[in-house]
């Protein structure tokens, strides 16, 4: 059986030029980075009047080690589309590096459902992570020279938010000191970094509309505060014109092909567990602008990333999807109904009704919370048997909902017909799309209503820390924001280990802050970090090049 970039590499790719045909995109608006990548002007929006298409959003269950193929079921789901006649597009996140050479190897799909040229995806791309690490890293030395050279705004050195970043898995690097060796070489304070998909600069990127509100996003961007209580932003350091000048390139979405010559869009990847967890707003609107369905994917599972999309991403772009996809595995069910990875592979219908809650519970958030159609995909193993096939279709229609079976790793755009059928019929049903929340509610009330209607937990606990900072940010004028929950994916509560439908459990919030640039607070949950780091064997160890520079180990 070939690999994922055996299959890829395998593939004769179109040239881009081609496929901006086949999107609408005319040369004028192409950028080329190479034959098979390139960039395209946001001019296209604003000199743009195409009505816009349809939005499908693919989300999923709460990840597990066995794997549920949310972006294979995203890319196979649009290449089916487009084998029933219909003009859908896909906009997809960046992977980061970290997940790439760390746990996760590749992130561009798998199979026959993947868009290309997966090396480049994985790896540089474009460059537009680069370019966020440089902007992010270029506020923090402006900030820190400020200091050196004075302080003029009597920034508290004890207070100071802003992280340096860097995108790679480094545990190395979460805390340090820096400034040390003498007078002339910086203040000495405690700092660290963040991952790059959790800098702030990357949701600011992901949230933008124009290159103006791109400058005015970075410029509100809170880096600390005063000796008296002020806040500091990116503005009051005159660095949001040179930062903008390093992001001009990256806020222009990028352009590939599935494995079938489908357009994708690939832009922004802030992770969903510790940021908003969806491409650009930029990317998104392309697509839908280009084409009759644009299919667009969520971070994790639907409590984090669908959860975050509809009530951050569509309440500040103005965006109504009009179905959902919520893609699971009979593998990864089992699994959370408590059957050990050695045995998914057998059939196990206890374990698969243990663990069919979880499935469920994501259904009924999408459904009942947010007033949306929704399809279950299943995306299908060779191990899945007929009974354990059925039972899931028979819980998922008594909430009313259809299953599709996804066989688009197999059989790529062939496979997504019957997932692609019932998508068609979704976006013509009837849509109560609304919030989960209200932004006028305090602050705690929106966490609040977040865990007892999404997570289906008994309230939220915020340690006193927390508390004071809610409390401030509501008196600085942030209280009207959305929030941001960073929280583990593996379980609807703050707790991994809870897998299922878990409930009887409260959320504890331990660290209040504001992204004003992104234009929402963040509550830190649990243990969540910031800052990833490898594990024991880092999928880094199974990746080379050889001397024609073919890259091997990407999955």
């Amino acid at each position: 059986m070939k690999t994922d970039i055996e299959i890829a590499q395998s593939t004769q790719m179109r040239h881009i030029a081609d496929i901006a045909k086949t999107a609408g995109v005319d040369e004028e608006y192409l950028e080329f980075y190479g034959k098979y990548k390139a960039k395209i002007d946001y001019r296209l929006l604003q000199e743009s009047d195409a009505p816009n298409g349809k939005l499908i959003l693919v989300t999923a269950i709460n990840p597990t080690p066995a794997g549920e193929g949310k972006t294979t079921t995203t890319v196979g789901l649009a290449d089916g589309m487009r084998r029933l006649g219909k003009n859908a597009l896909v906009a997809l996140r960046e992977p980061s590096l970290g997940p790439v050479f760390g746990v996760k190897g590749g992130a561009a799909g798998g199979g026959y459902a993947q868009v290309v040229p997966m090396e480049d995806i994985n790896l540089h791309f474009t460059g537009d992570f680069h370019a966020i690490g440089a902007a992010n890293n270029l506020l923090a030395a402006m900030l820190d020279n400020h200091i050196q050279q004075g302080n003029a705004l009597g920034i508290d050195v004890k207070r100071i938010t802003w992280k340096r970043c860097v995108d790679m898995n480094d545990r190395q690097l979460r805390n340090v000191i820096d400034g040390l060796g003498g007078r002339m070489q910086g203040v000495p304070r405690e700092d660290g970094f963040d991952i790059t998909v959790a800098s702030e600069v990357m949701a600011v990127l992901c949230l933008a509309s124009s290159i103006t509100d791109l400058k005015e996003r970075l410029s509100r961007i809170i880096v600390g505060y005063t000796y008296d209580e002020k806040p500091v932003t990116a503005g009051d350091l005159k660095a949001a014109g040179a930062m903008a000048a390093l992001l001009k390139d990256a806020l222009k979405p990028n352009l590939v092909q599935t494995l079938e010559g489908t357009p994708a869009f690939i832009h922004g990847g802030p992770f969903a567990n510790i940021a908003h967890g969806c491409n650009s707003v930029m990317a998104t609107r392309m697509a839908l602008k280009l084409g009759d369905y644009a299919v667009t994917e969520a971070g994790f599972g639907a409590d984090l990333g669908a959860e975050k999309f509809l009530d951050i991403k569509c309440r500040m772009a103005g965006l109504t999807p009009d179905a959902v996809v919520l893609v699971a595995t009979v593998r990864a069910l089992k699994h959370h109904g408590g059957a050990a990875k050695a045995e998914l592979n057998q059939e196990d219908l206890a374990a698969l009704e243990r663990g069919l809650p979880n499935l469920l519970r994501h259904v009924e958030n999408i459904t009942q919370v947010y007033g949306l159609p929704c399809v279950v995909a299943i995306n299908r193993f060779p191990t899945d048997t007929e009974a354990e096939l059925k039972l899931v279709e028979d819980k998922c229609h008594a909430l009313g909902v259809n299953v599709a079976l996804s066989e688009v790793w197999a059989k790529g755009g062939e496979g997504g017909i019957a997932l692609a059928e019932e998508v068609i019929r979704l976006c013509e049903a009837e849509n109560h799309f609304r919030f989960s929340y209200e932004l006028e509610q305090p602050i705690e009330d929106k966490l609040a209503a977040i865990v007892k209607k999404v997570y289906h937990g008994d309230g939220v606990v915020l340690t006193p820390a927390a508390k004071k900072q809610v409390k401030q940010l509501t008196e600085l004028g942030y209280g009207d924001l959305p929030i941001c929950m960073a929280k583990t994916q593996y379980s609807f509560s703050d707790d991994q280990s809870l897998l299922g439908a878990p409930d009887g459990f409260t959320v504890t919030v331990r660290n209040v802050k504001v992204s004003a640039g992104a234009g929402f607070l963040v509550a830190l949950t649990g243990d969540i970090m910031t800052m990833p780091g490898l594990p024991k064997v880092p999928a880094a160890e199974k990746i080379d090049v050889d001397e024609n520079g073919r890259i091997t180990g990407l999955f």
